[in-house]
């Protein structure tokens, strides 16, 4: 398997075409049956998903829940920005020593995954409002540039309960399956395997964060060749369901006890 960074992409302004962009940067580098992944800050951006903290006055709960974070952290916290995670989330999962959320696409994550960082002239950089819908769009757009069978990631990066550090997800996906089930297959023992499925999006996601990096200096679109999903059943379920999240449950039991 081999990655590489699209070269030279200039700043994303809203209404761009990201991949009218990349494809004119991609000679050489993308082909039909590669996997192109992309950061969800160039996809907001050219979404116009960024905001400013003066689009979310902040209503009691939100009040309520800056003022808990700063008691316990001892650090001012703006009210506002506690109500534009209110406003982005379908379900407010902790919110304290942090705010964990679920997204209106069903990604759980602090924040709801908005940024303040890599956004000029604007407070906030809000999440892509439909991800999968972002990875299709691009990956029309590439076959009509010429880059036709070219699957299409649209990733970001996330914390990891019980580890330090980030690393990259999915967040939406197109052209391929989100993951790959061995289930029914057999270990090198002859054990035939009853859980074992592959998050292959976030996998990928992970690998062309490598690439991609986290500083100024970062890339935000990485082609990954010679990967071959193979002759395994796929599956587009990656969120699980409150219904199958064990540790959700508990953490919603806790808060409820908590109050």
């Amino acid at each position: 398997m081999e990655l590489q960074a699209v070269p030279d992409l200039p700043e994303i302004r809203p209404g761009d075409d990201l991949a009218a962009l990349v494809a004119n940067r991609a000679d050489g580098i993308l082909e039909s049956g590669d996997v192109l992944t992309v950061a969800s800050t160039i996809v907001s951006k050219a979404e116009g998903r960024m905001a400013d903290l003066e689009d979310f006055p902040a209503g009691l709960r939100a009040r309520e829940i800056a003022g808990r974070l700063e008691a316990l952290t001892g650090e001012e916290k703006d009210p506002r920005f506690a109500q534009a995670v209110l406003e982005e989330s379908t379900d407010l999962v902790m919110e304290a020593p942090f705010i964990l959320t679920e997204t209106c696409f069903g990604h759980v994550c602090v924040n709801a995954g908005i940024d303040r960082s890599n956004v000029p002239d604007h407070d906030l950089l809000l999440l892509p409002r439909r991800p999968t819908e972002s990875a299709m769009r691009i990956r029309e757009g590439l076959a009509d540039n010429g880059y036709p069978d070219v699957a299409v990631i649209v990733t970001d990066t996330c914390g990891r309960p019980f580890r330090h550090g980030q690393r990259g997800v999915a967040l939406g996906w197109a052209g391929m399956p989100a993951s790959r089930d061995w289930r029914g297959e057999r270990d090198r023992d002859g054990r035939e395997l009853g859980v074992t499925v592959q998050s292959v999006v976030d996998e990928l996601a992970s690998a062309a964060n490598l690439v991609t990096g986290e500083g100024a200096d970062g890339t935000p679109a990485v082609v990954v060749r010679d990967w071959a999903f193979g002759n395994l059943e796929g599956s587009d379920e990656l969120f699980r369901d409150l219904e199958g999240d064990f540790v959700r449950q508990a953490l919603r039991e806790w808060r409820y006890d908590s109050t």
